[in-house]
């Protein structure tokens, strides 16, 4: 799956105000891809952790993707960012 500068931006842009699980979702993807994005499976976990919070369920497979990938100082990054994240925003 490609992303398109523009589609990166947007994915950015949409979880500024009031994000749904989709939109965090999407980030996910571009990280865990690497396409229009810099690969960061930190990153990654981290979107898919909050879309998993915010119901998206396919978000949940994808995490376990990444983390199987991750080794556990990494995964305790993530989550930490994704806490640190919740904290700054109210969905």
């Amino acid at each position: 799956m490609a992303f398109t500068d523009v589609e990166v931006q947007e994915a950015h842009n949409a979880v500024i105000g009031s994000p749904d699980g989709e939109d965090l979702n999407r980030l996910g993807l571009i990280y865990s891809s690497g396409e229009g994005q810099e690969l960061d499976l930190v990153e990654a976990h981290k979107w898919f952790n909050l879309a998993t919070v915010l119901g998206f369920e396919t978000a949940k497979i994808y995490r376990q993707e990444v983390s199987d990938q991750m080794d556990n100082s990494q995964i305790v990054k993530a989550q930490r960012a994704a806490r640190k994240w919740l904290q700054g925003h109210k969905c």
